[in-house]
């Protein structure tokens, strides 16, 4: 019986290590696959001198970065300035907390894994928020309080996108939900609310056509204008792992999860629908032109928020009438 204890106990670190270490690895190895990717998207090729396949400029990338000075503005508001990038990554890595890569591989299985999950985003809109104010940089504020907006209004058709599966499920438990889906996925009986979830998970996470609160074409890069050396590599870590961390939930909720054919394992058909929706995320950026900001936001008072209602008022009906 210790022998089991000992075991189990061994393999919740080797879950832990392997998300961690996981998760940064792969959002490194991120930025080399978006430029490839956008280079065959583009008809041009993309990184191809540092190594195999330039896939040696991520540890250029890496070297550039910790080379340069750790300067902190002496305007700015120090504790807080260097606080707001770590909270970005550290927020971002909570999240994975809760995903589940197969029946027994998850860090942790909450009932209220979905609650959770929708708590770590939230956490994120603080780190770019006070990284913007404690510049004291005007572009930098601007950045900053466009991001709140941004953030704060997208959480909102999110959280209600996914009170729809919750319905059909019964469960805030991400194993719950993803099991419910073994006799079809929740990507047909919930279409709507899987089309607010990818716009609202590309706005939260800054991604094009959604990166308005960087600006560069206006506000010079916005709430990181300030930001240089590995302060700003963990602003683009966070990034990173927002998208395989949204890439995973859309996966987990809409497609199945780990669900498919016996042939292969549990984790492989995880991995690949969340490589599939990671390669969407990234060809959208080389497909779609940047909106305004003020139709970014009537997009979401304005559609996201009426189809959300819309997708709950039907989804209710259905659950009571069958």
């Amino acid at each position: 019986m210790e022998q089991e204890t000992v075991i189990q106990e061994v393999l919740s670190y080797v879950v832990i290590f392997g998300t961690i270490f996981g998760a940064i690895g792969g959002a490194a190895v991120l930025i080399w696959f978006e430029r490839r990717l956008l280079g065959l998207w583009q008809d041009r090729l993309g990184p191809n001198r540092v190594g195999p396949f330039g896939i040696g400029i991520v540890l250029a990338d890496l070297i550039k970065l910790l080379s340069k000075d750790d300067w902190i503005p002496p305007f700015s508001d120090p504790v807080v300035f260097i606080f707001a990038p770590t909270a970005a990554l550290m927020a971002m890595l909570l999240g994975f907390a809760v995903v589940p890569y197969a029946p027994d591989i998850h860090v942790i299985d909450l009932n209220i894994a979905l609650l959770f999950f929708l708590g770590m985003t939230s956490l994120a809109v603080y780190s770019v928020l006070l990284g913007g104010l404690a510049s004291n940089n005007k572009y930098s504020l601007l950045g900053g309080l466009r991001s709140a907006a941004q953030m704060v209004s997208y959480e909102v058709f999110m959280g209600l996108s996914l009170m729809g599966v919750v319905m059909l499920s019964g469960s805030f438990s991400l194993t719950d939900i993803v099991r419910a889906q073994e006799d079809g996925w929740f990507i047909f009986s919930q279409f709507l609310g899987f089309i607010v979830f990818v716009v609202a998970g590309i706005a939260e996470s800054h991604r094009l056509p959604f990166d308005l609160p960087e600006a560069e074409h206006e506000l010079v890069a916005g709430f990181h204008t300030e930001y240089s050396g590995m302060k700003f590599a963990m602003f683009m870590l966070g990034e990173y792992l927002a998208v395989i961390l949204i890439s995973s939930m859309i996966a987990t909720i809409f497609f199945g999860g780990w669900l498919g054919p016996d042939f292969l394992p549990p984790v492989f058909w995880f991995g690949m629908k969340s490589f599939a929706v990671i390669c969407f995320f990234i060809l959208m950026r080389a497909s779609i032109p940047r909106p305004r900001y003020d139709q970014l936001m009537s997009l979401g008072w304005k559609v996201m928020l009426p189809l959300t209602l819309v997708n709950l008022l039907v989804t209710g009906a259905v659950v009571l009438w069958a």
